[in-house]
């Protein structure tokens, strides 16, 4: 993304004016700070900007992908840029490649991507009619929220095996073809399932009360692959204490501009500050690949370092679309009380506000959940995006650099006081 010259200032007219005045009127050596603190926030939001857009130009950050390989190369330049030494764990997985994915409505073809966590077809797919979930149509007509293929209406039938096939039109904030991640990857459940755009929801309605004859294609191959986790470690003035754990995961369906870009950048501004101040206790930082299937990547990191969920002195979690620029809102997710409010003020001092926390208890969403299931004490932030697991989450647009260094100051913030930083 090009600045303009306004947008590389930073400062409106106003703020130009208030600087002028603070300048006449303060004692120099206040003034300089002041200009250097803003001098600093502005080159804090031109390396987010300048790193959101080549992660997002890099392709579909698809786990186990020639892209999600180059990724990693590109990401682990980055954590040599920050000051530390980046490591490559790899793990293994069958990747799903798509072949033909489609739903045949008489002389219609509407393109889809199936579920990765149910059953897939052959090249002939299901034949049959199309109804709706509560009827004993071979092929059912479903909605879905993104992420929700497993509950509700949609994850009792697939359960059931009620229908030979399903038809998913996906519910994302803005129209669309908005994929769900593959929670049950390694265990996959129920009939084949295809998720179509929400922009065909008005024309499969009438198919489906016709009882139209459909054609529901969703064949793929599977492909022995790899995948990759960027980790990093500081030692720490005290090696033997507990580590803190810093983690973002780096892999989704799209470009993933604003779903990822926030999260990987916060990830790095932690890592630099913490490298600079020198933390007591240890500091892990892991960037997990599988994502978007059941979580593989953290599970891998977690299966490497037998204990380490409830060993370590807390976990950081980075989760999707933090300083999205469309529709934002945050989210916190907590282990206990304690974490919650020391992010609750750290976030607070940056400007930043809390606009839904989970339940105490709550299964969170993202990488969280392990740490959640393992015992661990942890905090998460969550953002809100109308771009969320859309194929137009990329470009300038999509992000709020400005918003994405107010986190990262409020995570260095709190990082320092975990890790035992100065």
């Amino acid at each position: 993304m090009k600045l303009s010259p306004d947008e590389g200032l930073r400062f409106s007219r106003r703020e130009w004016l208030a600087i002028a005045a603070l300048s006449a009127s303060a004692p120099l050596g206040l003034s300089r700070r002041v200009m250097a603190q803003d001098t600093a926030a502005d080159s804090v939001e031109r390396r987010i900007s300048t790193l959101v857009r080549e992660y997002e130009q890099q392709g579909f950050h698809r786990t186990g992908t020639a892209v999600d390989q180059q990724s990693a190369d590109w990401l682990c330049e980055q954590v040599r840029q920050a000051g530390l030494v980046p490591t490559r764990e790899s793990f293994s997985l069958d990747r799903v490649d798509l072949v033909s994915n489609t739903l045949i409505v008489g002389d219609r073809h509407i393109e889809g991507i199936p579920l990765f966590d149910s059953a897939f077809t052959d090249a002939r797919g299901v034949r049959g009619r199309l109804g709706g979930l509560e009827t004993n149509a071979a092929i059912g007509l479903a909605e879905t929220s993104t992420n929700a293929a497993a509950t509700g209406a949609l994850g009792d039938a697939r359960r059931s095996n009620r229908h030979e096939a399903i038809v998913a039109l996906t519910r994302g904030r803005r129209p669309g073809l908005c994929p769900s991640n593959a929670d049950s990857f390694q265990q996959p459940f129920g009939p084949p399932v295809l998720q179509v755009s929400s922009e065909e929801a008005t024309w499969l309605r009438d198919q489906a009360q016709r009882g139209n004859e459909v054609q529901l294609i969703a064949q793929v191959t599977r492909t022995a692959a790899t995948a990759i986790n960027v980790t990093a470690a500081i030692p720490g003035a005290h090696p033997d204490r507990p580590p803190l754990v810093v983690m973002t995961p780096r892999s989704g369906w799209y470009w993933c501009a604003s779903e990822r870009g926030g999260g990987i950048a916060c990830w790095l501004e932690v890592m630099r500050s913490l490298h600079a101040t020198g933390p007591s206790r240890p500091v892990l930082f892991v960037a997990s690949s599988g994502h978007e299937l059941g979580h593989l990547g953290i599970n891998a990191f977690i299966d490497r370092r037998p204990g380490v969920v409830a060993q370590a002195a807390g976990w950081m979690h980075f989760g999707a679309n933090i300083g999205a620029a469309t529709d934002p809102g945050t989210t916190l997710q907590a282990s206990d009380d304690e974490f919650e409010a020391a992010l609750t003020r750290a976030m607070t001092s940056s400007g930043l506000n809390v606009d839904r926390r989970i339940r105490r208890g709550t299964i969170p969403n993202g990488e969280a959940e392990a740490v959640h299931r393992g015992g661990g004490r942890y905090v998460s932030v969550i953002g809100g995006n109308g771009l969320f697991h859309h194929l137009d989450d990329r470009g300038p647009h999509t992000v709020n650099p400005i918003a994405i260094e107010k986190f990262s100051t409020a995570f260095i913030a709190l990082a320092r006081t975990m890790a035992g930083a100065a």
